[in-house]
């Protein structure tokens, strides 16, 4: 049967333009999954998404009229199970095939075939296949029932009785198989071939589809819409482009990934226009300005080649009028009144300095266990100042303990009450403001730092410090409660907090051990807390392991420095350079195994560490041998190792191959002379000990 290719639309009111891009991919992807499963897709069937403002839309290639005739066998039971001494059905056999609507007509034509010790009754029929029109109705609802709409809406049809369950209330349905109208219907409406474009600038109404393939044409043509999200995107982006080129050779519009998603999903037929304000409201932190004009009238702002905001920015239009000016003086009064409100906030906030709101934060609830704004500052401070003077003495203490004790004073302001997004950012500029130094601003601003994979680390090391407290403080307190990750759920982010933490001790410089900077959180909140900072410890370092994994390191070679659980997470990149560099040696393989074997020997018995060797009961060739071997080797790994340099460590710590295979191939470590297996012991207890001080080699062994 010949396979033609498939359109269906469903023509709404306007969808949520932030989960536009979501709802259509899905859309396409469940509607083709679905006719797979039933057979009237091929598995190498193409599925385009159309997502507009007003429609969800999937086009799949190579879909048949009726899906193949397909054999089923239904294994029943054995023989003597289902036919009686004189071959008549027994009740068990006519329930099973009652189940299956069968009856004992088809008891003569049931095939017996032996299964291991037992023969077996079968039961050989076809399955029609489906058609397209009872598959499609199918996969429409199945497609609907895997939107991920949140909060769908309920409204009434044109009968004024039936209710009905859809992201917005929906107008048309379009099905085509090729030219044919395929006879399905959803959300109360029969499938047709006509839809509808723009508004405003569509040559016909309705839209009428001729055949599957002819959509994405027509409703451009007639309908002036671009259907596909993707190329609609991509028509904004070339657009921006030459808008921004126009409007100033140095200057390009703001970049931002989600903005871009949402405007391509406001409009159908995107036109960039050029806007413009008073020069005069550049005197507000363009941070403001920015965030208004995107957020709340989803402008592109434009920026020099410096990144320092222009008073043009980029309009995206949903219709092309041969004079723009309407459009263009109609968005810029629309915009004024936003940006004088953010001068307002500006204005208004700098008229109190950050210290005198911080008494107001007694009043802002943290948590309900956690106590206030105010009491969880406290805890930061106490975390940050500890910190700084581990790191830099009492001059960095002092200056941590500034920034932090001011570090949330900004939640309490008129503009962070506005744009959330703009807390930190406008703390520097109020602390500038006071006249506080420039390092503490930066750090009221930074300590929010890293917010996401990829973000900046703080731009110095009193940002860092108090980077540091306000997530220890966060990841201490929360676990502290009970309030740890599960699964996907983690509201509190306290997975992304960990992971800067990371961020920062791996790349910030900050040459701090963890379980000093746990001990500084567990002491703010006036517990010892031993349990908790173990599961905390763990939770970070789970976190280490899995972003090592992420940047290309084997697992490996990340469980072999990651299990030690090395306190200056700094030194972590070395170690896996070193871990690196030593799988690479011909005594690698021989070494990782025999370490797993002294460790296997050790951990089963339980002998003491750090028991002596005594020279007189080494009786055997070998184990003289390894013990030369290790007086003169490693001393030498150990002072490479204190130096940092964990690459020679392991390199030197190679050497001992040779004498450690002679020890396993002639010494009986568990001898029956008590005293030389403690010996024994203890000479393969201080082997391990030299051998694992950069990672655990046994971990590299398969």
């Amino acid at each position: 049967m010949d396979a033609q290719n498939l359109l269906v639309e469903i023509f709404a009111e306007e969808l949520p333009p932030k989960a536009l891009k979501t709802l259509g991919e899905t859309f396409a992807a469940a509607l083709a999954a679905a006719l797979r499963r039933d057979g009237l897709a091929s598995g190498d069937a193409v599925a385009t998404a159309y997502a507009t403002p007003r429609r969800l839309a999937a086009h799949i290639t190579g879909v048949l009229a009726a899906a193949a005739d397909r054999p089923v066998t239904h294994k029943l039971m054995p023989v003597a199970v289902g036919l009686d001494a004189a071959g008549n059905p027994t009740p068990a056999l006519l329930k099973k095939l009652g189940a299956l609507g069968l009856d004992a007509s088809v008891v003569s034509r049931l095939r017996r075939e032996r299964d291991g010790k037992a023969e077996i009754l079968f039961h050989d029929s076809v399955a029609h296949g489906a058609t397209l029109a009872e598959g499609l109705q199918k996969a429409i609802e199945a497609a609907l029932a895997a939107l991920p709409i949140p909060k769908a809406m309920s409204y009434q049809l044109a009968d004024g009785w039936t209710s009905v369950n859809f992201v917005r209330p929906a107008h048309a349905l379009v099905a085509l198989h090729g030219e044919d109208i395929v006879p399905v219907s959803v959300l109360g409406l029969q499938a047709g071939r006509r839809t509808h474009g723009h508004r405003f600038e569509a040559s016909a109404d309705p839209v009428v589809i001729r055949s599957a393939d002819a959509y994405a044409a027509a409703l451009r043509d007639e309908g002036a819409v671009i259907a596909s999200f993707a190329e609609r995107r991509d028509e904004i982006v070339r657009q921006l482009a030459i808008a921004a080129a126009q409007a100033g050779a140095d200057l390009h519009p703001v970049e931002d990934e989600a903005l871009l998603d949402e405007v391509s999903a406001l409009v159908e037929r995107p036109n960039v226009l050029i806007g413009r304000f008073e020069p005069e409201f550049l005197a507000v932190p363009q941070e403001c300005l920015i965030l208004t004009m995107k957020a709340n009238q989803k402008y592109f702002p434009l920026l020099d080649a410096g990144g320092k905001l222009d008073n043009r920015f980029l309009i995206v239009s949903n219709i092309r009028p041969a004079d723009p000016s309407a459009v263009i003086g109609g968005n810029e009064r629309v915009v004024r009144p936003r940006l004088a409100d953010a001068r307002f906030f500006f204005e208004q906030d700098k008229k109190k300095t950050l210290e005198s709101r911080l008494p107001a934060l007694a009043k802002v609830v943290y948590h309900n266990k956690l106590g206030s704004q105010a009491e969880r500052g406290g805890r930061v401070v106490a975390i940050a100042r500890a910190i700084g003077a581990a790191l830099g003495g009492a001059g960095l203490a002092r200056q941590a303990e500034d920034a932090a004790r001011l570090a949330k004073a900004d939640l309490l302001t008129e503009m962070v009450g506005e744009f959330p997004e703009l807390q930190g950012v406008m703390g520097r500029y109020y602390a500038l403001n006071d006249g506080l130094p420039s390092d503490v601003a930066d750090a009221i601003e930074d300590h929010y730092k890293p917010r996401f994979a990829g973000d900046a680390l703080p731009r110095g090391v009193t940002g860092k410090v108090v980077a540091l407290a306000d997530k220890l403080e966060t990841l201490f307190g929360m676990f502290s409660i009970g309030q740890t990750p599960t699964g996907d759920k983690d509201p509190f982010a306290l997975r992304r907090h960990a992971l800067g933490i990371i961020r920062i001790l791996l790349e910030g410089g900050v040459n701090a051990p963890l379980d000093d900077l746990l001990a500084h959180a567990a002491n703010s909140f006036g517990a010892s807390g031993d349990e908790v900072l173990a599961g905390l410890r763990d939770f970070i370092f789970e976190r280490l392991a899995g972003s090592l994994r992420e940047q290309g390191y084997t697992a490996h070679e990340v469980d072999a420095v990651v299990s030690l659980k090395p306190q200056l997470l700094g030194d972590i990149p070395k170690r896996l350079a070193a871990v690196r560099a030593f799988s690479a040696l011909p005594e690698a393989e021989a070494l990782a195994a025999a370490n797993k074997r002294v460790g296997n020997i050790l951990k089963k018995s339980n002998s003491a560490a750090g028991a002596a060797i005594e020279a007189a009961l080494l009786k055997e060739n070998a184990e003289i041998a390894l013990v030369r071997a290790l007086d003169e080797i490693a001393p030498t790994a150990a002072a490479a190792f204190d130096k940092g340099d964990y690459g020679q460590s392991l390199q030197t710590l190679s050497a001992l191959r040779g004498p450690v295979d002679d020890f396993f191939d002639t010494v009986m470590v568990n001898a029956e002379d008590a005293a030389l297996r403690a010996n024994r012991l203890a000479l393969l207890a201080r082997l391990h000990g030299a051998m694992n001080r950069v990672a655990d080699l046994s971990r590299l062994s398969a």
